[in-house]
């Protein structure tokens, strides 16, 4: 071969260098795709009016039709101390991807040095004669470093960096939704426990009017003391219950002020039971699109892909590094000549690292991220079947506990009925205390009951609607899974 053939051949190498390492670091690969159809049902189990709209709005609680606890919300959204932290985590994520996107920059610096040395003169005695001397050094330069990304390894931390911080987002937003629904569950509590103290009450007037046809019975000799003992025993067990019932409902109060980060001290709530509530519907669309309304199943889909750009980041260790450096400035030993030409001085370099022996650190690490990687694959299944658990769950609930509520009622109107029969008969002496103490504890008791099935209808539209993703949905460009 000619040494003009042997030149254009050595001269090509560069060339190819740079064309491999191009397409080596522009190769990134897609995360895992885990979606299987056995983990994607074809439609929901549970059903829903026909009627109802499908999918939540981002304003989804305001069709409880109640200002009092729009306005509750609104204070959770801005004060509460959970959102606060959740941010701070959102802009340490920020902070990170700021930190590795720096690695594919070069970093230059500038330094000033002025240093002033002596030598005492017995150091430098010569032939006898002692004499002394100072010197001064002044310097001004800079320098810059710069490591190629050549098989794409910052970037892969970048792109982990990135990742992450769209899972901190999608956390954010999940500790929002969750942080609404508890808002509204929990003034529905305390609107469901006043509504209990109330029902109480009314219990306590009816059996002290029973009581005083019993007294005047007794004083008139048709009625025993059985009686009476019976029905004051009756009066103090529903008495009994005011208590744990007043202090549940201080509970849930005192719990709904820091959810909205007040102080309990001056905090009220004016809505005196559930009456005021209506309760909103609302359905399901695909399954298939619920994993694009859930954050929390969005979180886990970054956090896989994060994941898997650290597996690539890892195994990009494995390649050599090659960084490139240089530094220029003046030095002198006087200021008036530190610009001058005579004292510039400059250095350039490159450098090559390859790793030959590491004790297996570089193997442990790849084992490492794939390890982790194939954690976050069943993590990120196992939120989408909880994401489609909870949402049968939640239309389970509100269909059983509308039904359920409905024949309380029934069952109330009825006992109510029956009650007002026995207390009429006693009165007028043709039927006895025993039916109207099972007329009245039957009425007590569907009362309650119905409180209580009224707040757990409640309770399972919120969780429908928290279920449903609260009406948020994921960007489509952060998507990294393929859902059809």
């Amino acid at each position: 071969m000619s040494r003009r053939s042997q030149l254009g051949a050595t001269g090509a190498w560069p060339l190819v260098l740079v064309c491999v390492a191009a397409c080596l670091s522009g190769c990134a690969t897609r995360p895992p795709q885990v979606l299987t159809p056995q983990i994607v049902p074809k439609a929901f189990v549970g059903q829903v009016a026909p009627q109802a709209p499908v999918w939540p709005r981002s304003g989804w609680w305001q069709g409880f039709g109640s200002p009092e606890l729009s306005r509750l919300i609104d204070l959770a959204r801005t004060d509460n101390r959970d959102l606060a932290v959740a941010a701070a985590r959102l802009e340490e994520a920020r902070a990170q991807v700021t930190i590795q996107r720096a690695a594919l920059f070069p970093a230059i610096d500038a330094q000033a040095q002025a240093t002033r040395s002596g030598v005492g003169q017995a150091a430098l005695s010569t032939n006898g004669q002692q004499t002394s001397t100072t010197r001064n050094s002044f310097e001004l330069g800079g320098g810059a470093s710069y490591e190629l990304d050549v098989w794409g390894l910052s970037r892969d931390n970048l792109r982990s960096a990135e990742e992450a911080l769209k899972a901190s987002r999608f956390a954010q937003r999940e500790v929002t939704l969750t942080t609404t629904a508890t808002v509204a569950e929990t003034y529905f509590e305390v609107l469901a426990l006043r509504e209990q103290i109330a029902i109480a009450n009314q219990d306590i007037a009816a059996i002290d009017d029973i009581l005083r046809i019993v007294r005047l019975k007794v004083r008139a000799g048709t009625a025993s003391h059985l009686d009476l003992a019976q029905e004051q025993a009756q009066s103090e067990a529903v008495e009994g219950e005011l208590p744990v019932l007043e202090e549940q409902a201080l509970e849930a109060q005192v719990a709904l002020a820091v959810l909205i980060g007040r102080p309990p001290e001056g905090f009220s709530i004016e809505a005196q039971g559930t009456n005021v509530i209506r309760i909103p519907e609302v359905a399901p669309g695909l399954p298939s699109q619920l994993l694009l309304r859930r954050p929390d199943v969005a979180e886990a889909e970054a956090n896989l892909a994060a994941a898997h750009a650290n597996l690539q980041a890892a195994r990009a260790a494995f390649l050599p590094q090659f960084a490139l450096s240089g530094s220029a400035g003046f030095s002198s030993a006087a200021t008036n000549a530190l610009l001058h030409g005579p004292s510039f001085l400059w250095d350039a370099g490159a450098q090559l690292v390859q790793t030959i022996f590491d004790g297996g650190r570089l193997v442990g690490q790849d084992h490492l991220a794939y390890a982790t990687q194939q954690e976050l694959v069943a993590s990120y299944q196992n939120a989408v079947l909880n994401a489609y658990a909870d949402v049968e769950s939640a239309l389970g609930q509100v269909r059983n506990y509308a039904r359920e509520e409905q024949h309380l009622r029934q069952e109330v109107a009825a006992a109510d009925e029956a009650f007002k029969i026995s207390r009429l008969q006693y009165g007028q002496g043709v039927a006895d205390l025993l039916n109207v103490l099972q007329a009245q504890q039957t009425l007590f008791g569907a009362r309650s009951a119905l409180a209580q099935a009224r707040f757990d209808r409640l309770r399972a539209t919120v969780h429908l609607y928290a279920a449903l993703g609260g009406g948020w949905q994921e960007p489509p460009r952060d998507r990294t899974q393929s859902i059809e």
